[in-house]
């Protein structure tokens, strides 16, 4: 049976690849994002029958608002994948106010506004699926609140999947390393901010530059997987790296 799956930040990267995927595969694509012209590009692409919304999820207004339109024409949900995040690199010095305040709204609000107006469609069997980073792990040098962020994501996420069990709603985690596609050339960050942040890293033994990195497509058979799992299994965390081949 076609499921219905929620994608936040579906207008490109890795959300972009999942929408492609799942439609592809025969569910139905609700596609998420703050750029309406980008997911209605994606949604043209898919064909009919799947629906673009714009979405700042960082809002809770502009959350609400989409998920009442959801709801409306969607009784019941199988999957929301909250995939949308900012990342960008800074030091605790120089870190702006309205950066401190958009990375917390979208990497870390903003699930938290997603999952509860979804809550009402996913229960009696949906699963709430959240993406987080390799970065909780390594800790790169300058990505320090992009990393708090999934990490606090990632005790969330742990903590719903408990809290949740009696309405019968998955939970879990994927933590994906460094992707990218034909789309994604390189970073758009300031030429100095990334020469520093290559610096910072390397002090500490880490070179960006030699890390692999896999393409979305490939990552998104893991999401496949986890949605597939049977009703009596479960998945808390999938750790997903790039390799060298």
């Amino acid at each position: 049976m076609s499921k219905t799956i929620i994608i936040t930040g579906a207008g490109d990267g890795l959300g972009r690849a999942l929408a492609r995927r799942f439609a592809r595969d025969g569910e139905t694509v609700i596609l998420l994002g703050r750029t309406l012209s980008k997911l209605e590009a994606v949604a043209a692409e898919l064909g009919e029958g799947h629906l673009a919304l714009q979405c700042d999820v960082g809002d809770p207004d502009s959350v609400r608002a989409a998920f009442a339109q959801i709801a409306a024409r969607y009784p019941k949900v199988d999957v929301l994948i909250n995939n949308a995040a900012i990342y960008e690199p800074f030091t605790l010095a120089e870190v702006r106010d309205d950066q401190i305040q958009s990375s917390l709204a979208i990497n870390v609000a903003g699930p938290i506004y997603c999952a509860r107006e979804a809550l009402p469609l996913l229960r009696g069997g949906g699963h709430i699926i959240n993406v987080s980073s390799e970065s909780v792990a390594i800790k790169m040098a300058m990505l320090w609140l992009y990393a708090g962020g999934k990490a606090g994501l990632e005790l969330m996420s742990d903590m719903w999947g408990r809290e949740l069990a009696a309405d019968d709603v998955r939970v879990t985690v994927v933590q994906a390393g460094q992707m990218m596609d034909e789309t994604k050339t390189g970073t758009n960050w300031p030429m100095d901010v990334a020469m520093r942040f290559m610096q910072d890293n390397a002090k500490i033994g880490l070179n960006p530059r030699e890390r692999p990195i896999t393409h979305y497509d490939s990552v998104t058979d893991a999401f496949r997987a986890v949605i597939d799992m049977p009703a009596d299994l479960h998945i808390g965390t999938v750790a997903l790296t790039a390799r060298r081949r």
